[in-house]
């Protein structure tokens, strides 16, 4: 199982960037799928997730409405659509997916990630 991230560069505050994960190996479909990131000197965190069906998405409190997660299963890809970026949101983005189907809290504990796109946001 391979997820291979893209999208990632450098933007102005302000600006926007379209992550892409794309899955191989295995058909993510009826797995959660999400992004994570991480800044230097800081832990992983947790930024949005969608279920398997893309009907349900969460997000961490910093980016509600700015970011909006999305998928396309025929594609076996997940998207972050990243609006109005600030420069705390510039990290290391990496996607990640469940390792089991139809689990609603998967992002708690991933079974897959992926290498990981870099997003700087200048001020």
């Amino acid at each position: 199982v391979q997820l291979q991230a893209s999208g990632g560069g450098l933007v102005q505050a302000g600006g926007s960037l379209r992550l892409s994960c794309a899955a191989s190996g295995r058909t993510f479909s009826n797995y959660g799928m999400g992004w994570f990131r991480q800044a230097p000197g800081k832990e992983r965190e947790f930024v949005a997730s969608i279920n398997w069906i893309g009907s349900g998405t969460y997000y961490e409190e910093a980016v509600k409405g700015r970011f909006t997660i999305s998928r396309d299963n025929a594609k076996n890809t997940v998207y972050l659509q990243m609006n109005s970026l600030k420069p705390e949101d510039s990290a290391v983005y990496y996607c990640a997916a469940a390792g089991r189907p139809y689990t609603g809290t998967w992002y708690r504990n991933p079974a897959y990630w992926g290498q990981g796109t870099q997003v700087t946001v200048s001020s």
